[in-house]
């Protein structure tokens, strides 16, 4: 079955410490929202927010991320998952595949989002992969300061590109692509997700409304791909040229699913 966690492409993150943002971040055009328990609230905050979190104030898919396995505020935020209605949980600090395993067994049939944002995490992403979880997602920024390493793109290319392989070996769908950092204009996050799309991932976590409609836009197919792949899918069976390129079966499948994420 093919849950909203794993169609999703670009979802908002709103401090779970900030209701008042709640129903202000499902209106920005995101596909959906994430309430964040861990990174965007203090620690003397958390149980207080804890208490606010619940995903009445949209139609929308409302996700929660939670604190990572072994934090004081673990199992709280897991019963919180489980009584807040929630579509999916975001795990931070996904590291090992039988801690994954036993959250997502913690959580019944809620859907589970794996962030990799470690180089154990990454070492262990195909692990990860099979443990249970609906989708990968890469928390880039985290991934960086662990190497110690820039974040740019052509230094992460080769994680991406592991998140993308350990999905596909697994048989889940395609892995969310990290934050882009700069808020201030939407043009650096629309280049980062055809960067992501281009490497096989199908949807970016966002932190600021300004960015979501550009990255949305990124993940569709263009006109011009939509138009390629029906002259491709409309020029029969076996080897034959479109556009001067060879067509075959191969490039069938590229065609089914440009259409298919075309809608």
């Amino acid at each position: 079955m093919v849950t909203a966690a794993a169609t999703i492409r670009a979802p908002l993150f709103v401090p779970a410490d900030r209701p008042d943002r709640f129903a202000k971040a499902a209106a920005s055009g995101a596909d959906a929202v994430i309430l964040d328990l861990e990174d965007a609230v203090a620690a003397g905050a958390k149980d207080a927010a804890r208490a606010q979190v619940q995903a009445r104030f949209t139609g929308l898919p409302v996700l929660l991320r939670i604190n990572p396995a072994g934090t004081p505020w673990h199992a709280a935020d897991l019963a919180a998952a489980r009584a807040g209605g929630f579509a999916a949980v975001i795990l931070p600090k996904a590291e090992d595949a039988a801690t994954v395993a036993a959250v997502a067994a913690a959580l019944d049939d809620m859907p589970v989002i794996a962030l990799v944002e470690t180089g154990l995490g990454l070492a262990q992403a195909r692990a990860v992969a099979a443990a249970g979880v609906a989708r990968l997602a890469f928390g880039s920024v985290d991934f960086c300061a662990d190497l110690g390493c820039a974040h740019l793109r052509e230094v992460l290319l080769p994680a991406r590109v592991e998140l993308v392989l350990a999905s596909r070996l697994a048989g889940i769908a395609p892995p969310l692509d990290g934050v882009t950092v700069e808020i201030a204009d939407a043009a650096p996050a629309a280049a980062d997700a055809a960067h992501a799309r281009a490497l096989g991932m199908t949807g970016k976590l966002c932190i600021h409304p300004r960015q979501v409609a550009a990255v949305r836009r990124e993940f569709l197919p263009t006109e011009a791909e939509v138009d390629w792949a029906r002259r491709v899918l409309a020029s029969g069976d076996g080897a034959v040229a479109v556009d001067g390129a060879m067509v075959d079966e191969p490039v069938r499948l590229r065609a089914r699913g440009i259409l298919a994420a075309a809608g």
